[in-house]
């Protein structure tokens, strides 16, 4: 017989997967035919709810509907050549955003349309002038009745645009003032803000320094590593090896911290190639100092992202993910923040 335990679990996971089933969306892009510069190159996702149910689907940052300049399309031409991604990288974790309720809510037959502009997040000047097709991330996650998450994934019709090459093939983005003074610089916060991220600061340098002390001190398979790295080999610890002894060698009480971003499902962001600058969201103001998805762990985890860090990409969000990730796919494991900075935070504390 089943135990009442394993019975309610398995309830849970076909419930997940009926409600996962029923959400039927579909998701489109349009926007002009031809431009002669990526300044107008915007496009329009419209996503909709073909099903017979409300759905709530998160407003992933990754995802077509957030207007911040993720990774969010993949762009090809012709050849197959794609435009570089100039954009963001964010700290996110959906069972946050599900709580908070920071999702977006389509009744039946509803749609709902954001604009993207693409020459905010890619670089067309390699592939240079020419056709183009553009997909969005097709893939969503959503809120089920009882707050547990489903992916789905919609029905997605491509767009196609022709970028002429007669004007820009890339927007210049400003450096922002202010990078790696000699102490602490803040944009748009406030005092009591100034105050958490001063104690965030110190617990990343704690984070970082017994992170990379660990894996000098650690050179063959260990839970830690395992658990967040995935099997052992000396080429890919030494990969995680380098990345922390670049973060350790930072000195957080020079970067340029800003809260000016109001997204209230993020934590963080930074643009890879400025480095020592780091943008604050709404949900690092809620997380604990130290532990879990903390406000220090977030530092390590946007550090990671730097380009001069190693520059980690964003694989898989959350505890439960990481893990996973680490399991199936180790070599996609030490390139993924989160696993950072779960690896740094360890918590609970493995050995």
């Amino acid at each position: 017989m089943f135990s009442s335990t394993l019975r309610t679990a398995l309830i849970a996971l076909t419930y997940a997967a009926a409600v996962a089933n029923a959400a039927t969306l579909s998701l489109k892009v349009s926007g002009p035919q031809a431009v002669d510069s990526v300044e107008d190159l915007k496009v329009v996702a419209t996503l909709t709810n073909n099903g017979a149910e409300a759905v709530k689907i998160l407003n992933d940052p990754r995802g077509a509907l957030s207007k911040m300049p993720t990774d969010t399309f993949s762009i090809t031409d012709a050849a197959g050549s794609v435009p570089s991604f100039s954009g963001v990288k964010v700290k996110y974790v959906p069972e946050h955003a599900a709580k908070i309720g920071a999702y977006t809510t389509l009744k039946p037959g509803e749609s709902i349309e954001v604009e993207h502009h693409l020459g905010h997040a890619y670089n067309f000047t390699l592939p240079g002038a020419g056709a183009y097709d553009i997909h969005a991330n097709n893939r969503f996650y959503i809120v089920n009745p009882d707050s547990s998450l489903s992916t789905v994934y919609a029905d997605s019709a491509a767009h196609s645009a022709r970028l002429s090459g007669k004007g820009k093939l890339a927007i210049a983005r400003e450096t922002p003032a202010g990078i790696l003074s000699k102490r602490y610089t803040y944009k748009s916060c406030s005092s009591s803000q100034q105050s958490s991220i001063v104690s965030a600061a110190a617990g990343a340098e704690t984070y970082a320094a017994n992170a990379y002390s660990y894996l000098n001190s650690h050179t063959s398979s260990t839970t830690r590593y395992t658990t967040w790295f995935g099997t052992y080999t000396s080429a890919r610890h030494s990969t995680v090896t380098s990345h922390f002894q670049k973060i350790d060698s930072n000195t957080f009480s020079t970067f340029t911290f800003d809260c000016s971003c109001t997204d209230s499902g993020t934590y963080a962001y930074v643009y890879p190639d400025t480095f020592g600058y780091i943008y604050l969201c709404g949900a690092f103001w809620q997380a604990p100092t130290t532990g879990t998805d903390s406000k220090a762990g977030t530092i390590i985890h946007e550090s990671s992202h730097f380009t001069s860090n190693g520059g980690t990409d964003d694989h898989v969000y959350g505890q439960t993910a990481a893990k996973s990730l680490a399991k199936s796919d180790p070599a996609s494991a030490i390139d993924n923040a989160d696993n950072h900075e779960y690896f740094a935070e360890n918590n609970p504390s493995l050995s």
